[in-house]
């Protein structure tokens, strides 16, 4: 695993920039479920992120955060799609 860089852990600072791209996406007619896939992290990946935690604990709150990024990218791509499915229902 490389080592951030300042820039990019103040990328993490903003999931609303990265869902907003993702709902771009769908907008241009991309599959939900496509793009929730994309932007999730899978469980094997998460697996072999946990095992170099094991071996370099220096990495455990760096994996930690890019999880906790793509979950909340995630969370806020569902509202937006959610949101849009509403307003689409009352027109």
């Amino acid at each position: 695993m490389q080592q951030p860089t300042q820039d990019s852990i103040h990328d993490f600072d903003f999931p609303q920039r990265e869902a907003a791209f993702f709902y771009g996406l769908f907008l241009r007619g991309h599959a939900p479920d496509k793009l929730r896939r994309d932007i999730d992290v899978p469980p094997e990946v998460v697996a072999k992120w946990q095992r170099e935690a094991e071996l370099l604990p220096e990495a455990r709150p760096v994996i930690d955060r890019i999880l906790e990024y793509r979950r909340s990218v995630l969370a806020i791509f569902d509202s937006l799609i959610d949101t849009s499915s509403r307003r689409t229902r009352l027109q």
